[in-house]
């Protein structure tokens, strides 16, 4: 897994620096990373570090340390079942902007992608970029036959960074494993696999070229939503070409100008039609990806991030939505441990009655958008999961970063669209093959919501307990914390016990040597030195397990955040 990492000392020393001059020379003491680099590295930190917040002196550690840690916050901040939600708010504001690359590298990336020069694969192409990311930059050109279009270019040696970068990744998620006491729920290995996948996917125009295909085939009878089209013949892994789309970028569009309202219920049909028609939705959908194109209707741009949704998902998901929105705590419960994998036994009662409290705190009886804080309603039930060791899985929590960014901006263009009616609409569809739900009242819709669980869930439990008894399989297993400790304990005493008994022989052995054998170097017996030798090996083993075992004596950082905001 890690290939280069230990070669890559230099690069090592560099993150350490950046690490000492952001404030977080202690984490790293603790961590012992200089025993691994060989000498402690000397640097200040910034002088207004002591007064920044832990979570934005983060991001400034990220963006300085290039590409690769920038896309690893990014990533991050659409994870809020990982992080904080100060530090999802810090790493949401990261910017991958950097100055463009050289036009003659562009030209080189070019030709080395189609096999010839630039001027045989375009008729125009504007040498001023429209955008420049740490990845890739895009250009607009005209095509050999006359279209418009617009040129994602990647940067030249680009993938051999990253994958240099990826190895260091890997190699610090392995010093957390063994340094850091909440990686329990989830494992910092995990992420930076996940994350290899996702960048390396990234770092393939094609896959972005798929994804631009099947959105465009999904929204194909949409009129209010473009997507522009991917042109194959002109695309390959570094370089993508794209349909030009004229309109103005959601950010920087005078609202003024604008039907307020019909704009927000064009980009709330356009969600709620990806997560519940398509089961594929734009994984960042940020103002700067979304462009207003007259007549209220909105273009969607940068696809290289997606997540995709199975049926069965999609199904939970609006049960999810409904549940939330009538404040059913108990299908709440009930749906996030179904979803996700549970690190160990959860207790749903404890689980559903910390739910209805975060539900009534940011739930008020009116369900207006203006009314409901989504964006810490979502962390908050993320939070609770991973407090109850239950593991959602990346797409939904991808998922839940894209639903506040799209919250977000719905919020700034018509803050009174009513979350309740845009909702049950399609909670009805999809129940109305089973149940009559028309007219059904709100003690009605919580009781079929249990039902559709109920319904969902016994028969596969029952048929695999069936199952199991059919092939006498079925098995009672009983698991007790204070159990677990006891063989823990007797294992370890157990191996302990070996090594003394082990000592002791050897010990013997020695004095026998010493006194009986005339096998001698320089006056000392060989064979007692190599078995006092080996009981100093023995010895040292024993210190050594029985000081770095146990969580006693890794670092919390969750005890570390709240000592420094102390301090403040």
């Amino acid at each position: 897994m890690i290939r280069q990492a230990f070669k890559d000392l230099s690069r090592l020393r560099e993150i350490s620096l950046v690490a000492l001059r952001h404030g977080f020379g202690e984490l790293l003491d603790r961590t012992r990373l200089w025993e691994v680099l060989g000498r402690k590295e000397r640097q200040e930190p910034r002088p207004e570090s002591g007064h920044e917040s832990t979570a934005r002196r983060f991001r400034l550690f990220l963006s300085e340390l290039g590409p690769t840690f920038v896309k690893l916050g990014q990533v991050l901040s659409t994870r809020a079942d990982l992080l904080p939600r100060e530090f999802i708010q810090e790493l949401s504001t990261l910017q991958d902007a950097v100055p463009p690359e050289d036009m003659a590298h562009v030209r080189s990336q070019i030709g080395k992608s189609f096999g010839r020069p630039i001027e045989q694969v375009f008729a125009s192409f504007e040498e001023t970029p429209l955008a420049s990311a740490s990845i890739a930059q895009v250009h607009r050109a005209t095509t050999r036959d006359g279209r418009e279009v617009v040129v994602k270019v990647q940067r030249p040696d680009i993938a051999e960074r990253v994958r240099a970068d990826l190895d260091l990744l890997y190699y610090a998620a392995r010093i957390l494993e063994a340094v850091v006491e909440e990686t329990g729920v989830y494992s910092p290995t995990g992420i930076i696999e996940e994350f290899d996948v996702a960048i390396r996917e990234e770092l393939d125009f094609l896959n972005e070229a798929k994804n631009l295909r099947d959105f465009g085939e999904t929204h194909r009878d949409r009129p209010r939503i473009t997507i522009p089209k991917v042109y194959d013949d002109l695309s390959n892994s570094t370089v993508l070409t794209m349909e030009y789309v004229v309109g103005q970028k959601l950010r920087g569009v005078d609202l003024a100008q604008h039907d307020r309202k019909l704009l927000a219920e064009t980009l709330l049909e356009g969600a709620f039609h990806q997560l519940f028609d398509d089961g594929l939705f734009h994984g960042d959908p940020h103002p700067g990806n979304i462009l207003v194109l007259p007549e209220e209707r909105v273009a969607l741009l940068d696809l290289g991030v997606v997540g995709r949704l199975t049926k069965q998902m999609q199904e939970n998901l609006i049960l999810l939505v409904m549940a939330v929105a009538l404040k059913d705590a108990d299908t709440v419960a009930r749906l996030l441990y179904r979803v996700a994998t549970p690190d160990q036994r959860t207790n749903l009662a404890a689980f559903k009655t910390d739910i209805q409290a975060v539900l009534d705190q940011y739930l008020a009886e009116t369900v207006t958008l203006a009314k409901i804080d989504t964006n810490q309603l979502i962390p908050e039930l993320l939070n609770l999961a991973v407090r109850y060791h239950v593991r959602i899985p990346k797409e939904y929590a991808i998922l839940s970063r894209a639903a506040v960014t799209v919250e977000g901006l719905i919020r700034g263009l018509y803050p009174e669209i009513n979350i309740g009616k845009a909702v049950l609409p399609y909670a009805k569809e999809l129940l109305v093959g089973r149940y009559e739900t028309m007219g059904v009242g709100i003690t009605g819709m919580r009781a079929l919501l249990r039902l559709q669980t109920f319904a969902t869930d016994v028969p596969m439990q029952l048929s695999q307990i069936l199952l199991d008894l059919e092939s006498g399989k079925f098995s009672v297993n009983l698991a007790s914390e204070d159990l677990v400790r006891i063989h823990q304990s007797l294992k370890g005493l157990g191996f302990v016990a070996f090594l003394g008994f082990l000592a002791c022989g050897l010990t013997i052995g020695a004095f026998i040597s010493f006194s009986k054998l005339d096998f001698a170097f320089h006056g000392v017996p060989v064979l007692g030195a190599l078995a006092l030798l080996l009981i100093g090996m023995l010895f040292g083993a024993v210190a050594l397990w029985s000081l770095s075992s146990g969580k006693g004596h890794k670092i919390s950082v969750t005890r570390w955040l709240e000592r420094r905001q102390r301090r403040k």
